[in-house]
């Protein structure tokens, strides 16, 4: 069998994979959101290009220098305040491991966010949203002393699988823009 025609049979061997492999694809995720394939993407994107999941699941701001971690706690709970984000609770994860161990540790605290009502409709829609909640913001330092704050992506949440019914999604979309205008805001010492 001459080179040309080895080649043109592989062509269209992999030609069909790849319409059999978009057609499974297409009927595993028929109605799901719109967004949903970029939002898989992209998570896809940052594994492949880490290796770390957790990277690949998170929206990360690294604070301006200059900031306290003082400065940024108090961003943090001011600009939670005003975009109607209830304070449910902090967990300073940092000074428990430093009186675990004896020692000075890097600062980590955890904001635990939540608007109660959105929170009620998610996991009437779903109880496994439960899991999720409440909302969290990290404030944690590097190993090099950088502060960052990390929080959960919510994009799976409200985009990752079927539609949410609209007014749910409106509300929970309101919820991620509160928590990203804090993350934002905080991480240039916003108040």
């Amino acid at each position: 069998m001459p080179f040309r025609t080895f080649f043109a049979a592989i062509g269209y061997v992999a030609t069909a994979a790849a319409l059999v492999a978009a057609v499974l694809v297409f009927t595993m995720f028929r109605g799901f959101s719109d967004r949903a394939g970029a939002v898989y993407w992209d998570m896809a994107r940052i594994l492949a290009r880490t290796g770390d999941p957790a990277e690949a699941t998170v929206w990360k701001r690294q604070v301006a220098s200059g900031l306290s971690f003082a400065e940024v706690d108090q961003s943090i709970r001011s600009l939670a305040a005003d975009r109607n984000l209830r304070d449910v609770g902090q967990l300073p994860l940092g000074e428990q491991v430093a009186a675990m161990q004896g020692k000075d540790w890097r600062s980590l605290q955890v904001y635990l966010f939540c608007n109660p009502l959105t929170a009620a409709r998610m996991v009437e829609y779903s109880p496994a949203f439960a899991a999720y909640l409440p909302c969290r913001i990290s404030l944690v330092e590097d190993g090099d002393g950088q502060l960052w704050l990390i929080t959960m992506n919510m994009d799976l949440m409200l985009y990752g699988g079927r539609p949410l019914p609209d007014e749910l999604r409106e509300e929970a979309e309101g919820v991620r823009a509160a928590m990203l205008a804090v993350m934002d805001g905080a991480a240039e010492g916003a108040f």
